[in-house]
């Protein structure tokens, strides 16, 4: 028989901490979340759904997204132990410029959409992070506003080529003026893909009211009333534009894009030049041979071509075919720091994070950007900490290997 007696206040003391309530209501939110995926469920709840669905989903039936995912789930870590890892050294050099984390934010179209601090936000949260920021030419903040607003951020302009050209110059002058370091060219666009979530939500740039959404809006009021009582959401590059995203990308850009194009704007442009959306690795040696810095390996994010390559098992043949010519970054599918890790440890110099930020955005603003980098920091430090690994630079394919099936 278990003998029982009465608890001492002494004893119940310890045990009754009342943590003190937090006032704001932003940072109340943002407690609650301790990963990618927490700030993901709590954007979704924030906002309406034409516009979480943009952000969240991809093309057509959306396997390039799954595909990359899971490519990410089946890497194995090989740790090391009794390694002294109480300090870890996170940073990197990307660009010939250092980075305190391995990662740079990724441009993202239609930023202030998702939440009405936009593109200052990010760039400031890049700012205080010691990372690199990418402005998308189809940003709804100025080339330079986004400079002032940030003005000692690492900065880079993300360009798709129009088809007018003077245009397109007149965008990489004005991105040089500024001060932007890098230039980076999007070359998978030649068309817009088919976002099936966008089009069965009806959504348009900017979103029009409609009963539907309308519908939606009473359950979203903040957003709402965020979204009508500033600056009116437009494009910051170009004229006001009303109609769906495929429309605006089968209107403006040019699908005869190629090769003399990428060797005009490396004459065009003095800085660093990156190619995005590199899918194989002879389109990485071509691009590379005719001057270009670096290339991302991305499928738009699984937002193009469904059934796309998958990144991750693209690397290394990549990396053979280029060897140390140029820096290899790597987007798409990325969902924690673990995950930086391994694709830096197969072979990535560095990582672009797209949606995992703009998750955060939707769900505190620019605080829930910070959320993002505090959980991706946290993340990749207890990764090599397990890892038994002191520095990202000494990553290598001892730390990591790719388990296929």
């Amino acid at each position: 028989m278990v003998k029982r007696q009465l608890p001492r206040w002494s004893e119940l003391r310890p045990l009754l901490r009342v943590k003190p309530p937090q006032l704001n209501t932003t940072e109340r939110r943002l407690s609650a979340a301790h990963s990618i995926a927490d700030l993901r469920a709590i954007a979704r709840r924030r906002t309406p759904r034409a516009v979480f669905d943009y952000t969240d989903g991809a093309a057509e039936a959306e396997i390039s997204l799954r595909r990359a995912r899971q490519a990410f789930r089946n890497v194995e870590f090989r740790p090391s132990v009794l390694q002294d890892v109480s300090k870890v050294d996170t940073s990197r050099t990307i660009l010939g410029g250092h980075s305190e984390l391995p990662f740079s934010f990724a441009p993202t179209g239609f930023t202030r959409m998702m939440n009405h601090e936009g593109e200052p936000a990010v760039a400031r949260v890049a700012e205080r992070a010691g990372i690199p920021y990418a402005l998308s030419t189809m940003g709804t903040t100025s080339i330079e506003d986004v400079a002032a607003a940030a003005p000692s951020s690492r900065k880079w302009f993300q360009l798709y080529l129009w088809r007018d050209r003077e245009a397109s110059r007149e965008l990489v002058r004005r991105a040089q003026d500024a001060g932007y370091e890098a230039l980076m060219l999007t070359v998978d666009t030649p068309v817009g893909g088919a976002r099936l979530r966008d089009a069965h939500n009806g959504l348009t740039i900017p979103p029009e009211l409609t009963l539907k959404t309308i519908a939606d809006g009473a359950m979203h009021p903040a957003w709402w009333f965020n979204l009508l009582t500033t600056e009116p959401l437009s494009f910051a590059s170009f004229k006001h534009w009303s109609g769906t995203v495929q429309e605006l990308i089968n209107s403006m850009f040019d699908p005869s894009l190629n090769l003399a194009d990428l060797e005009w704007l490396r004459e065009l442009w003095q800085g660093p030049l990156i190619v995005k959306g590199i899918q194989n690795a002879d389109d990485a040696r071509r691009v590379v041979e005719r001057g270009a810095d670096a290339v991302v390996l991305s499928n738009h994010g699984g937002r193009q071509l469904d059934r796309a390559p998958t990144m991750l098992e693209l690397l290394p043949s990549v990396r053979e075919a280029i060897g140390g010519r140029a820096e290899i970054l790597l987007d798409t599918g990325i969902v924690s720091g673990a995950d930086i890790v391994a694709a830096i440890a197969l072979g990535a110099d560095s990582c672009l994070i797209g949606r995992a930020y703009l998750y955060g955005l939707m769900a505190g603003g620019e605080r829930g950007v910070q959320k993002t980098v505090d959980i991706l920091r946290a993340e990749i430090v207890r990764t090599l900490q397990l890892l038994g690994v002191h520095a990202i630079d000494d990553l290598n394919t001892t730390h990591a290997t790719l388990r296929h099936g």
